[in-house]
Parts: C-alpha cells; structure tokens; sequence
C-alpha cells in the first residue's frame, strides 16, 4: 500500500513539473492550444481510491499548480471539480462485471474507447471550468470554446501518448 501511495505522489510531482516547467511554456497557435497534462495524474488514481482522497489529492494538485502559473484557485477550482466528477464518470463508464481492485484506468487494462471517452469526459470538464473562470466573461464566449475544445484535443493525445509511454504491455483489444 505504501508503495501505490508513493508511486501515486511521485507521479503527481513528476507531472507537475514537467507541467511547469515545459509544457506551459510552449505556445500553440499563439497561445490558443495549451495542454494540461497535469491532469493526467488524477485521470490514472485507480478505481478505488476513496473519494475523499481523490477531492484531496485534486486540491493538493491543483494547489501547487496555482503556485507555479499563476492566479491563485484557478487549477485549483478547476482540479476539485475534477476530482468530484471522476468517480460519477467511472461509475457511468464502468463495465457490467465492475472494476478490480486497485485497478488503474489504462488503455491496456480498459481499452482505446472506453479511456478515450472517460479521458475526453473528464478533461472537457476541467478545461470548461478552468477557461471560463479564467476569462470570467462570456464576451468572447466562442473564442474561448474553441481555445477549450482544441486545448482538450491536445491534452487528450498526449495523455494517450503517455500511456503508450508509460505502460508498454500489449494494448486491449478495441
């Protein structure tokens, strides 16, 4: 146990930094695609991770972010949100048979589709929050949907590059 837990902070750190210290400083598009792979970390708690350490690791995560980019409760608010949502999407999204224990939502382990809409669910409804708080004005409204939707594209690909990366058994089938 102690050592999921270490793995699991390690992994928050890690993503932290690399957040940080290189994906936030590399502009797309003048700025319009920015990927918060931070995030990814929250997305890969296994399925049976209490909820209540879920909304505290989102906080926590989303606490440090704030410090290393700016405005404070921004990531935060928009981490909360996520780690309130995650398990109602888990449970939406979950097989008939349910989850194993301490099971991670991987590709591998879940399959292409079914982490591509849980990742996409989840990461569409940290961005919306975090823009949308960002900018506090529906002025630009379409603006910055389009700079939400390609921003969720742009994470999305390189969160499922990561798990390419990262786990390298075979994929499940699709």
């Amino acid at each position: 146990m102690a050592l999921i837990v270490l793995n699991n902070l390690l992994r928050i750190l890690f993503l932290i930094l690399l957040q940080a210290l290189v994906v936030s400083k590399i502009l797309l598009l003048d700025g319009l695609i920015l990927p918060w792979i931070y995030i990814f970390a929250i997305l890969m708690l296994p399925f049976e991770t209490p909820r209540w350490l879920v909304l505290v690791i989102a906080f926590g995560t989303g606490l440090v972010m704030d410090y290393f980019t700016g405005p404070m409760g921004l990531h935060t608010t928009a981490c909360v949100v996520l780690g309130y949502m995650q398990p109602l999407i888990q449970r939406l999204l979950a097989p008939r048979e349910g989850y194993e224990i301490n099971e991670r939502p991987t590709i591998q382990k879940m399959g292409l589709p079914w982490y591509l809409t849980y990742g996409t669910i989840l990461t569409l409804i940290h961005h919306v929050v975090l823009f949308f708080l960002e900018v506090l004005r529906l002025h630009d409204f379409f603006y910055t949907l389009i700079h939400v939707l390609l921003s969720v594209m742009a994470t999305m690909v390189l969160m499922v590059l990561g798990q390419y990366l990262i786990y390298n058994s075979k994929p499940a089938d699709l």
